[in-house]
């Protein structure tokens, strides 16, 4: 049942660890590479992702450079950013791309928080999906009589346990994002 339980943890773990990945694609009004981790580039006819083909880097806070190993690329690659669309219109400088982040105004802040909180609230739901599972697994083997009435409250008492802290995480990481998002 121990092992059993770990599967669980991992689940939760899966699923709080998709949230920050998802919060590190939200732009913020500050230059992130990570925004463009689902841009797709068809490179000689393979969809390539971005990621694989060029260095980042920051030389200022809202300036995103992007360095592709194949300078012939570049023109694939402006049309894999435009086609992902990230919101952000790609420049060409020479063997360079420049991504320039506006400043971010108080409504598009607001709409942002809005999908920060959306996406929490859906990974929240995800959780309680594997919550169910594991109270489901539990009263299976008391139903076959392999756990007693205790081994299951005392499985259901910790399942809820882990639950509350990763909601707890959630909450957090939902708050940390809506406040980056939201300053000026």
């Amino acid at each position: 049942m121990d092992s059993r339980f770990n599967q669980f943890k991992e689940k939760l773990e899966k699923s709080f660890n998709n949230l920050k990945n998802e919060y590190q694609t939200i732009r913020a009004g500050r230059a992130n590479p990570k925004i463009l981790d689902k841009v797709l580039v068809d490179y000689y006819g393979t969809k390539t992702p971005l990621n694989q083909m060029c260095n980042f880097s920051v030389p200022e806070a809202r300036i995103l450079l992007i360095q592709p190993f194949d300078k012939s690329a570049i023109k694939d690659i402006v049309k894999g950013i435009n086609e992902a669309d990230v919101g952000i219109n790609p420049n060409i400088d020479g063997d360079v791309i420049r991504l320039i982040f506006p400043e971010l105004n108080e409504e598009r802040r607001k709409e942002l928080a809005k999908d920060v909180k959306k996406l929490g609230e859906d990974i929240k739901v995800s959780m309680r999906n594997i919550r169910r599972d594991a109270n489901d697994f539990i009263k299976k083997l008391e139903k076959n009589n392999e756990a007693t009435e205790d081994d299951v409250k005392t499985f259901e008492k910790d399942v809820q346990k882990m639950l509350d802290d990763y909601i707890k995480k959630v909450d957090e990481a939902i708050d940390g994002k809506t406040n980056e998002i939201m300053k000026l």
